[in-house]
């Protein structure tokens, strides 16, 4: 794809964009990649913290004189009267100004989606970073987007896009793809010489994985397992995965591999002979999901990069023979190949998907989402009326519960992950069960709101 051709349209246009969660990293990592093309106005910055948003802005080397604090909409509209960036705290702010574009990274559902809403009845485009409120409201707000003649997107440079377009360019090329998934967050490093594992800031010990280092063909599930075991001091899933598969699930189709999905521990060598049929020594029940692996490497391999992949069904053996001659990732019984991307650069990437949406009135993720899945809620203790589920954290995780990613056709009542934030239980929820929406208080929030109309 020649990039250059597909968006010459770029040349003398300008495209207004606002990014709300300004000072989060994606925002920084798109305004970053802006100060490079001409093309792109940032308009507006939207962060409660202005002045961490101005101090971002200094250390880019954004102009100073360039931007403008301000607390109205008659200041903002003055701001982008003069050509400068209104830097502000209140996204209702963004009404008075002309845009073609908002980037919602605020991460914060119930800001979120008001956020977008704001936006798409306008008929301003949405690029939804915030895949906490897309797993609860995107469906919905993809169909707004539509009935206001506007474009509601993932954003390309984060894995639920980078994983849709590589499932979307898997089948426009004809391709039978048996999984899509991605990497968790963090990579487990082992150093042979010690013996001694790196997963983020922590280090253990884990020589038995010098022995479990390649897997055993005939017991492929049993090398994973014990694997399991040997780091089971270090945890081995994490929130936000569920969510993005949620994402995915919804604009695919696709189905969660499992509720809990699998999680095995393994190289990147190794996943066309685990993202399999089971009958042919892979782990999966069924073709067609989602599911994310943790990446096991020594400290001298390069990583996955928090990257995406897709495992296909090789059509014919000779040409895959000859492309496993090649490096490419292969099964054994050349059944399977597995085709991947190793990164995922954030904002660095998301231009492509403000291109796509004013250049070309096209989404870069799905067009047509629908809720195939659902992320839910599993209480890990007995849970009291009156508790109050209390949500924090990198990973917006609630204490004594964990995450589950069920099939539509398993999720009747149950409330999604991101509804359970803050909430107090108005029931008691057994130790096992999933949380239900009836265990919720009623809610005249919008992303409630959003959830009660997909009739779940």
């Amino acid at each position: 794809m020649n990039y250059e051709l597909l968006f010459d349209e770029l040349k003398g246009r300008r495209i207004r964009v606002a990014i709300t969660g300004a000072c989060g990293g994606f925002g920084r990592s798109l305004l970053v990649q802006c100060r490079n093309i001409p093309a792109i106005e940032i308009v507006a910055l939207c962060d409660i913290n202005t002045r961490g948003t101005q101090d971002l802005l200094a250390d880019l080397r954004y102009r100073h004189d360039k931007n403008r604090l301000c607390g109205t909409p008659a200041e903002a509209a003055a701001a982008q009267a003069a050509g400068e960036t209104a830097i502000i705290s209140d996204f209702a702010l963004l009404d008075a100004l002309d845009l073609d574009m908002v980037v919602e990274s605020t991460g914060k559902p119930d800001i979120s989606v008001s956020i977008a809403v704001n936006a798409l009845t306008r008929g301003v485009h949405v690029g939804m970073v915030s895949k906490e409120t897309d797993s609860v409201a995107g469906p919905w707000l993809n169909q707004l987007a539509l009935k206001h003649h506007a474009v509601y997107t993932t954003v390309d440079g984060d894995q639920p896009s980078n994983l849709i377009g590589l499932v979307t360019w898997a089948k426009v090329l004809g391709f039978e793809i048996i999984a899509a998934g991605k990497s968790s967050e963090y990579d487990y490093i082992f150093h042979p010489a010690t013996g001694r594992l790196d997963y983020t800031s922590t280090q253990v010990d884990a020589p038995a994985l010098a022995d479990l280092w390649a897997l055993d063909d005939k017991d492929i599930k049993g090398t994973l397992r014990r694997r399991a075991e040997a780091l089971s001091m270090l945890p081995q899933s994490a929130t936000p995965d569920y969510c993005e598969m949620n994402v995915v699930a919804n604009s695919t189709g696709f189905a969660p591999a499992t509720p809990a999905l699998n999680y095995p521990l393994c190289h990147i060598g190794e996943l066309a002979d685990i993202f399999i049929p089971e009958e042919d020594g892979g782990i999966l029940t069924r073709t067609g999901v989602v599911d994310v692996f943790n990446c096991l490497r020594r400290d001298d391999e390069v990583s996955f990069g928090g990257g995406v992949f897709i495992v296909v069904r090789c059509q014919d053996q000779e040409t895959w023979r000859m492309l496993a001659d090649k490096g490419h990732v292969v099964s054994k019984n050349l059944k399977y190949a597995c085709i991947y991307l190793p990164y995922h650069i954030m904002g660095l990437e998301s231009p492509h998907s403000l291109f796509s949406a004013v250049l070309h009135r096209r989404a870069s993720g799905a067009v047509d989402q629908q809720v195939h899945a659902v992320m839910a809620g599993y209480a890990d203790r007995p849970l009291k009326k009156g508790e109050t589920l209390a949500m924090g954290g990198h990973h917006h995780s609630i204490e004594h519960v964990s995450a589950r990613l069920l099939a539509r056709a398993d999720a009747k009542g149950v409330a999604p992950f991101y509804l359970l934030a803050n909430k107090t239980l108005t029931a008691d929820v057994a130790q096992g069960e999933l949380i239900p929406l009836s265990a919720l208080p009623e809610d005249d929030s919008l992303l409630y709101q959003a959830w009660r109309q997909t009739g779940l």
